[in-house]
């Protein structure tokens, strides 16, 4: 497979842009997609991609109607990005809202605080996010059964009967494990659950959950989306007008915004998603072949990768398969030795971006991993440049 192929629901590749020669005459490809998402009609004299509206409050004489009121309800600058998002995780599909958050969290806790009430039964992963284990607690404390189980072999399945909500991370982070979609959709709607799908490490043109059914496709915007490290954002998506509106009215009295600033650097940066990632997709993929044939690394994870136990369900649900790899070094000290060691990758957390970056993530104590575990994200740097780095750091983290 190459960097812009990807694969379909029957398993075969279908080109760049995801669709046949025949259709790429009126379906737009993913670039294409990217590169024109959320634009407004042109204008003459006026830009392509109109800069960040700064504003508390706007004119507004006689009965407030119209779309701008006050800068806490809407803004031009989220109205544009959020038309974009809502175009690439549903293509041609008009009745998608897409709401914006200053940070992932902000969109996860819109979801879970705006659906769910005293005495509703949610289900969440509990290899997922490590934020996910303090948000269990919030839950806890406001009368909401929590129930947990792992993202692999669609365990959720077990825990899911009476649920008012089923909270699907896939591929889970940090461990690259992947559910059936399709089949935890079905469950969960044959009893009235609902079904929100944390996006962020596949991206929109990785995996479209409003496409396999899901309610809501939830995301931070900070990973590959924006892709730059220099952005904290946020979104959700949904197809149901009766559903998002709860989420809308969440922000409004939380008042979790984002910055106009913000917005408009995440709309500029969709422009290159496609071009980052299936550059970083096929980096990734590279980086996992070049640590299989290490004998020091063990549980290696790439769901691209075709002995990984994930790649059966990946590849009939993603169409690219991210930039982020997982795997461990013998212990912790050795763990520390390779990253200290790495000169082309920042030790820091957060994935998805242009520069690579990898860290140990039991440094955080959040994630059930071994002390050795590394979560590593390919970047946008040559790709023979970044493989001999990470073979020179693990030699010399072997002395």
């Amino acid at each position: 497979m190459t960097s812009g192929d990807f694969v379909t629901a029957s398993g075969a590749g279908t080109g760049p842009a995801g669709e046949s020669e025949g259709t790429r005459a009126t379906v737009p490809g993913d670039g294409t997609r990217a590169v024109r998402a959320g634009l407004p009609e042109p204008v003459k004299y006026e830009p392509t991609l109109p800069g960040p509206v700064f504003a508390a409050h706007f004119h507004l004489p006689g009965e407030p109607t119209g779309p701008y009121t006050y800068g806490r309800d809407e803004n031009p600058t989220w109205t544009l990005l959020e038309r974009a998002i809502g175009e690439l995780e549903a293509p041609g599909q008009d009745s998608v809202e897409t709401l914006s958050f200053p940070s992932g969290m902000a969109a996860i806790s819109a979801v879970l605080f705006s659906q769910l009430r005293a005495g509703d039964i949610v289900v969440l992963p509990d290899d997922g996010y490590q934020v996910l284990p303090l948000v269990r607690e919030q839950l806890t404390a406001y009368g909401i059964e929590v129930r947990t189980a792992p993202t692999a072999g669609d365990a959720q399945l077990e825990v899911l009967d009476g649920a008012k909500l089923l909270w699907i991370e896939t591929p889970s982070n940090p461990g690259l494990d992947v559910c059936d979609l399709r089949r935890l959709v079905a469950a969960a709607h044959a009893q009235g659950t609902l079904v929100a799908v944390d996006n962020t490490l596949a991206t929109p043109l990785g995996q479209r959950p409003l496409e396999l059914g899901a309610d809501f496709s939830v995301a931070s915007g900070t990973k590959m989306l924006t892709g730059h490290g220099d952005i904290l954002l946020g979104y959700v998506t949904g197809r149901d007008a009766a559903l998002m509106a709860p989420v809308r009215r969440w922000r409004k009295v939380v008042g979790a915004i984002p910055g106009p600033m913000e917005a408009w650097l995440a709309h500029r940066s969709l422009a290159t998603l496609q071009l980052r990632a299936d550059r970083q997709t096929a980096t990734a993929r590279t980086i996992a072949e070049v640590l299989r044939e290490r004998p020091e690394v063990t549980g290696l994870r790439y769901p691209g990768l075709p002995d990984d136990p994930s790649y059966k369900i990946a590849s009939q649900q993603m169409r690219r398969f991210g930039c982020v790899v997982s795997f461990t070094l013998p212990t912790r000290a050795r763990a520390e030795r390779f990253l200290d060691a790495l000169r082309l990758v920042d030790d820091a957390t957060s994935f998805g971006g242009v520069r690579s970056t990898a860290e140990r993530r039991g440094r955080w104590g959040g994630d059930s991993v071994p002390e050795g575990f590394i979560r590593f994200s390919a970047g946008a740097e040559d790709p023979e440049d970044l493989v001999a780095d990470v073979l020179r750091a693990l030699d010399v983290s072997a002395e």
